[in-house]
This record gives C-alpha cells, sequence and structure tokens, in this order.
C-alpha cells in the first residue's frame, strides 16, 4: 500500500534555535514544538507498551534535538540533546501528533498540575502529594504525651 502524497512530508526542518520541528506536507506544513515532541515521544518508554495516556515526563521545556535521522522511507529518528533517542516518528505519528496539538498539550498541562511537576523541573513537589500535611509518629520505644 502507498501513502497518499498529503501524507509524506516534502520537508522537514530543524528550528534549534527556536526549538521547533517545521514539517512540510503537500498540504499543509506543521511548526511543533521540541518539548512537545520529547513529551510524546513514540517509543515504548514513553508510550509503554499498552493503551493509555503516555508516562508524564516533566522538565524538558529546553529540550532540543541534536540530531535527525531518516528511518528509510517511512519515518525519522529524532536524537534529543536529554539523551532520549528510542522513538521513531513515522510520518502517521507525525501528522497525528500535528493535529492532536493543542488537545494533547492542555492534557499534558493539566496532569503536570496535577502531579505537583513542571515543564521547568522534572523533580514532584511533595506538597502535591499531600506531604507535610500529616504529623510523624513518635519514634519508636518513645511515649510523646508523657515519661518514658
Amino acid at each position: 500500500m502507498v501513502a497518499a502524497p498529503a501524507a509524506i512530508p516534502t520537508d522537514i526542518k530543524l528550528h534549534r534555535k527556536s526549538r521547533l520541528l517545521e514539517v512540510v506536507w503537500a498540504d499543509r506544513s506543521d511548526s511543533l514544538p521540541l518539548e512537545y515532541l520529547r513529551v510524546f515521544s513514540p517509543s515504548a518508554e514513553v508510550r509503554g507498551h499498552g493503551g493509555g495516556e503516555p508516562m508524564l515526563v516533566a522538565g524538558k521545556r529546553e529540550v532540543n534535538v541534536s540530531a535527525i535521522e531518516p528511518v528509510g522511507r517511512y519515518a525519522v529518528r529524532l536524537k534529543f540533546d536529554d539523551g532520549h533517542d528510542s522513538g521513531l516518528f513515522s510520518w502517521p505519528t507525525l501528522r497525528e501528533l500535528a493535529d492532536q496539538h493543542a488537545s494533547w498539550w492542555a492534557r499534558y498541562e493539566q496532569r503536570l498540575a496535577e502531579h505537583g511537576m513542571s515543564r521547568d523541573n522534572a523533580t514532584v513537589k511533595l506538597s502535591a502529594l499531600g506531604v507535610g500535611k500529616f504529623k510523624p509518629a513518635a519514634p519508636a520505644g518513645r511515649n510523646p504525651g508523657g515519661s518514658a
């Protein structure tokens, strides 16, 4: 089966300074932020082997791409400067990422907030997990209300 011409990019341009990947199709052009591509990488590391939402990847606002490698005539491998390079971005995957950008990005930001995470830092804020809202138990062997 041969892919329709609109479904095969005519050009792919990396804009490192603005951190965008421009994908030119016969019928349109899409500019995809590198951070978005990294956190929605089609790799098993991010997507897992089953359905459901992808793993939540935080702290990638400043990520860039160090290389783009063609994979046959059907995909590219993006080598991110944080070492991630295991996802193959097939033409249908790039098209889907472009088509779903607004809704998937909104859900991603919502999930970050729900988990106390940020685009700038991969560390979870303990307050978002309820830490600090309880009193620790007294050490073993101690009576917190009286004499020992």
